[in-house]
Order: structure tokens, then sequence, then C-alpha cells
């Protein structure tokens, strides 16, 4: 018996929890937080439906939030075994998960000084604590690429390069049960070819089971040099104008690629010398640890490197740590770019941010990731004119600008060309999406089947397939 139960990211983008299950060992692939309305996400992620105690062992793909955010939960409900992720993973997981109990501290406490001024908002509380944080991390394993490791009998994993964000990787997990045998690959988030900073993806041999993201399975990415001159050209009308542009961004990748973008930018000439911010305690933070870790790098970042040019840092950067300089960026009625999280506008510094500037046309939100249904980002991708932050009403009148090619995951043409690579590869028979909407896994799904992939399934949350 070797089996897969879909318990997060089943059609759907966020809260990826995979359980693998054989007659002798229960793994699970990933363990991140449900992000989208605040009610919905909260009962989802207050209760993980799996008893600890059966647990031999987690594996983490990435340090995201919705592959990583619900390991202190797992820790909380009492699990005490190994969870496995690569070396720059478990370093980036340490101060994004003491983040997000931060932020949820922060949230709660200002929320309720909403309610208690008489306004019409829910009360929220955190999820977990800096301790629950801490026995989680304290539980991570590094493991390098390329070298099996057996985290559950019968059951080993190897780490292959996703190309996604730092340490981000493809699983590929051998497994033996009752004599027989089984090669998965768990693509976690996959990256694309060409991107700045990190190496392209990597494609596993001899795989008979395909466990695979399908975020942009029904749309392609413009390319990164088109991409880059949009912002360039959105940089310049804003200042036109005199006005803000707030890029919300993930702290862990995206932020990094922003800032690397505008550093060319600047140094082309091609956008105006105006100041830059990273409001982001914790992409100051991660970009730290990437420091740490050149060997995640592409050719192109290690030549920086060793030039002594920094690709985090140009005349003009400010990385901002204190809420009180963080405040001031909001007093300074001057144009400027800042760079806050999180990414899909759901908490964090950003939302004092928008707070501050949606209701003024004069300035820009450039969104430059997914935006999860029912989030805020979400929201703002489709120009809603009436929006919520924090709960309350604000009328948007900023620009907002989508820059899908700066994503870091792959569209469906880099999906379909990773399955191929795969399939040729290996005797693949089974093609399983996961973390995708529904009209994205659809239309991946008919792309794949009408390239020859016979078995190809989209579970739903609580599913069970036997592979």
């Amino acid at each position: 018996m070797i089996e897969l139960d879909f318990i997060g990211a089943a059609r759907t983008v966020t809260g990826s929890k995979h359980l693998l299950r054989t007659s002798r060992a229960t793994v699970l692939l990933d363990c991140g937080l449900f992000q989208g309305r605040r009610r919905e996400s909260f009962a989802l992620n207050r209760s993980i439906p799996i008893d600890p105690a059966t647990l031999d062992a987690v594996v983490l793909s990435h340090a995201h939030i919705d592959h990583s955010g619900a390991l202190p939960l797992l820790a909380q409900a009492g699990y005490r075994g190994p969870i496995y992720a690569t070396s720059a993973t478990r370093d980036l997981a340490a101060p994004m998960l003491l983040d997000a109990a931060l932020i949820q501290q922060a949230d709660a406490r200002h929320i309720a000084r909403l309610v208690a001024r008489g306004e019409d908002v829910a009360p929220v509380e955190p999820l977990y604590d800096e301790d629950d944080v801490t026995a989680a991390v304290s539980q991570m394993v590094g493991l390098p690429y390329h070298r099996p490791h057996e985290v559950a009998p019968g059951v080993s994993v190897t780490f292959l390069d996703a190309g996604h964000v730092l340490g981000s990787a493809i699983v590929v997990v051998d497994v033996e049960d009752a004599g027989r045998t089984l090669r998965l690959a768990y693509t976690g988030d996959l990256g694309r070819h060409h991107l700045p900073i990190l190496r392209d993806p990597e494609v596993p041999a001899g795989v008979e089971c395909l466990l695979t993201e399908s975020t942009y399975g029904d749309r392609l990415h413009g390319d990164i040099a088109s991409t880059g001159d949009a912002l360039a050209q959105v940089v310049r009308r804003t200042h036109a104008r005199g006005g803000k542009i707030v890029i919300p961004s993930f702290a862990l990748e995206r932020a990094q690629e922003i800032i690397y973008e505008l550093k060319l930018l600047r140094a082309a000439g091609r956008i105006p010398a105006l100041p830059v911010y990273v409001d982001s305690p914790l992409t100051v933070k991660l970009t730290d640890v990437f420091r740490l870790h050149p060997e995640c790098y592409d050719a192109e970042a290690r030549a920086l490197l060793r030039r002594s040019d920094s690709p985090f840092h140009f005349e003009g950067l400010r990385y901002v740590s204190s809420a009180e300089e963080s405040a001031q960026i909001d007093r300074d009625v001057r144009p400027a770019i800042i760079i806050s999280a999180s990414g899909m506008c759901e908490a964090g510094r950003v939302l004092h941010h928008l707070r501050a500037t949606l209701e003024d046309s004069k300035n820009t939100v450039v969104i430059v990731g997914f935006q999860a249904q029912h989030t805020l980002g979400r929201r703002l991708v489709e120009q809603r004119a009436q929006v919520r932050v924090y709960g309350l009403p604000l009328t948007r009148r900023a620009e907002v600008v989508a820059l899908d090619g700066f994503s870091a995951h792959a569209d469906q043409a880099g999906l379909l060309a990773f399955a191929e690579g795969v399939r040729d590869q290996g005797p693949l028979r089974q093609v399983i999406l996961v973390h995708g909407e529904p009209p994205a896994q659809a239309a991946l799904a008919d792309a794949l089947r009408g390239r020859g992939f016979p078995r190809v399934e989209i579970p739903e949350r609580g599913a069970t397939l036997r592979l």
C-alpha cells in the first residue's frame, strides 16, 4: 500500500500538506498555512487533521509560509520528530516562522484597538507564538542537494534544485513497501528558467508518479526583459506625477529579485534616482541569509559577488527595520519606491503603506506575484473600487499594475516542458496536480492529456489516491 492523502493545496493554491502513507511509514510533504478570507483561513489553520503520533517525518520543499507556516502548529500539537529540508531552507525558516508569529500577534493587537474604538471588525487571535516556532525550528534537519537520505522505514528522500526560491527543492521520494518500489517526485513550487540570482530547475530521472504544482497552469508569463521594461515605465510614470510606488512583495526571493532588477535599471539610467525603501525586517534578515548561500546562485550572481558587488545593494536603497522608520516613510510626501511584505497583502507593514497610499491617484501599487482568491492582493488585481484594509473600507484611487513576469512559478509552458522532461527520463505513469485553482488545473490537465499523458488527476481536499 502506497497512498497520498491531500490535506491542503488541493484545488486551491495555499496550505500545502500531502501525506504519504505506506504499511510501515507516514511522511508529510510540506506543512503550510492557508491564506485567504480571515475567518475561513483561521478555521482551516487552527486544526491540522493529522495525528502527530503517527508521523515518522516531515519533508519541507521550501520556506514559503504557504508550505512551511503550519509547522509551529504541528509542534504545538505534539509532533517531536524530524523536519527535513535543504540547509538554506532551514536557515530561512527560522526568521520566516518567527516573523509569522510576530505578525499574527501585531495584527491581533491592532484589530483589538479597532474593536475597542467601536469599529465593525471581528477580533482575531494568533495561531501560535515564539515558543511554538522555537520547537519547530529545533526539529529541522538540513540535507544537501543530490544526497539520498532515509527519512522513515522504506522511504528515502533526495533533494534536487527547484529554482523557485533560495533553497527550494524538488523532493524525489523512493518508496519500498511489501516488496514494491516506487519513485515519486514532488515539485513543491517549480521555478522558471533564466530567472536572476538562482539556478534553473533540475529534472529528476526514473520517476513513476509526478506530484506537481499548477499555479499558472492556464497562462504564460511575459519574458523577464519586457517585465523590467514595464517596471521602468511604471516608475517613470508615477514619479512624473509625484507619487509613490508600493510593491507588496514576498520577503523570500521576490523582494530580492525586485531589488536586483531596480539595481540594473538604476545602473542603466532607465529610472530616476528616487529613494527605494525595503520596509520589512524579515526581508532584511532573509537577504542576510542569501549572502550565506552562494552555492544556490547562478553564474551571473556569483560573478557579482566575486567583484564584491552585492546584488542586493545600490545607492539610494535603504533597508528599514524599526516601526518608527516605517511610519516616517508614509509621512514623507516625496516620491519613493516602497517594497514591503506580505506579498498577498494579507499581513505585515505593507498594509500600513496601502492604507496611506491607496486613496491617492498619484500613487501606484505594483503586484509582482500570484494572488490567491479572497486576498486583498487579488482584489487589487481585480481593480476593485472599494477594498478593506484591517477591516476598514477604502476607496481605491491609486493605479494598480500587475507584472506577472516577475513570478517565480513556472507557467503552463514551463510546467508542460518539465513534465515531458520527467517522462523522457523515466517510466512516468501518473501526474497529480496540486497547488492550483480549478481553472488553471483543468487547463493544464487538458494540455497534458493532449500531449499523451494518460493518467492526470486533480484531487480535492480530503481525497486519498493509491499510487
